[in-house]
């Protein structure tokens, strides 16, 4: 009777194990901003809180994301900017080769672009280790000499979103344009949000700083900062922001050490 039980759950785990494979992959920042607002035990939010990830700004727009399971992730990656030991997960997008390589190190066992070579938009949905990882495309600006038409490709970039440890972390990429309803209700909720300031080669600082000031994290990462005045920044973010300026090119953070008022965190350690 037993080995009857049994072979009947084996062959039915069989069958089931690829219909889960192939369902959608479900986003907790996009279930929490859609959420209607709930009482939650304090004990279970400091259970679900307390991992910590580490954020390293290695330069221009790389960050390396290192996860309590021990990924590493780099954002906009083109390998001139390493900090530590090789990553396992690289994302890129393509406004510049400063954001991407056709030919990443082939130790990197997870590549990401974000942009797709047939016209269509680029799909991430992933669980790589113990990191959910999306994305939502947005156009960008034609390179200088393409005479294909259009001044945008459309879908041509991505902003990445990293969901772990309890923590929604996004990566504006190289934003060339606002960002509409859709977009915002696409990336949900974010804790920490890294953003171009560069002021001219992605957009404006008007406009990065309305969709920051939008986007409500409670952490911003400047990055493509160049020779942006941070002072330009902050006063059309507002004083709403408060600024946490450090010498290190790394923090660590976790759901429960959340500032409690939005913070720009400058890493000048680079």
């Amino acid at each position: 009777m037993w080995r009857l039980v049994s072979a009947t759950a084996a062959l039915f785990g069989a069958l089931l194990t690829p219909a889960l494979a192939q369902q959608p992959q479900r986003s907790e920042c996009l279930a929490m901003a859609n959420a209607a607002p709930r009482v939650m035990p304090v004990a279970f939010r400091q259970a679900a809180g307390s991992a910590e990830v580490t954020i390293t700004y290695a330069g221009h727009s790389t960050y390396f994301i290192d996860t309590p399971g021990g990924l590493r992730i780099a954002t906009d990656y083109s390998g001139a900017y390493q900090v530590g030991r090789l990553p396992d997960v690289v994302t890129m997008n393509r406004a510049h080769s400063t954001h991407y390589s056709l030919f990443p190190d082939k130790r990197i066992p997870h590549v990401l672009h974000g942009w797709s070579d047939d016209g269509k938009p680029a799909i991430v949905s992933e669980r790589i280790g113990d990191t959910f990882v999306r994305n939502v495309t947005t156009d960008i600006r034609r390179y200088f000499g393409d005479d294909a038409g259009a001044d945008m490709i459309r879908d041509g970039n991505s902003i990445f979103i990293f969901e772990v440890a309890g923590l929604c972390i996004g990566h504006l990429g190289h934003l060339h344009h606002k960002l509409d309803d859709s977009h915002f209700a696409q990336i949900g909720r974010l804790d920490i949000v890294m953003v171009p300031i560069d002021g001219t080669y992605t957009m404006s600082l008007d406009g990065i700083s309305e969709i920051t000031k939008r986007l409500r994290a409670s952490v911003v990462l400047p990055m493509h900062r160049f020779a942006t005045p941070l002072d330009d920044f902050m006063r059309r973010i507002g004083q709403q922001f408060e600024i946490d300026r450090r010498i290190d090119r790394s923090f660590r953070m976790s759901r429960d050490a959340l500032p409690s008022a939005p913070t720009v965190i400058i890493l000048d350690g680079v």
